[in-house]
């Protein structure tokens, strides 16, 4: 049997499932853009909260593309 300092060792939360929490216990969203469960618009609302709050990714200065 081994013995690990509290706080190492255990079992690992999934990230989902650490996103989730987040959400249900402190009302945090993590949203990647790139997530297959959002429609377009639903993406293109989270980028443009994430614009607003924290300004342009650095892949989206100098103009768009497309």
């Amino acid at each position: 049997m081994r013995w690990y300092p509290k706080g190492y060792g255990g079992h690992r939360r999934d990230p989902d499932q650490v996103k989730r929490e987040g959400w249900r216990e402190q009302g945090l969203l993590a949203v990647s853009l790139e997530d297959a469960r959002l429609t377009w618009p639903e993406r293109e609302l989270v980028r443009q909260l994430g614009e607003k709050l924290y300004g342009p990714r650095p892949s989206d200065e100098g103009g768009r593309h497309g």
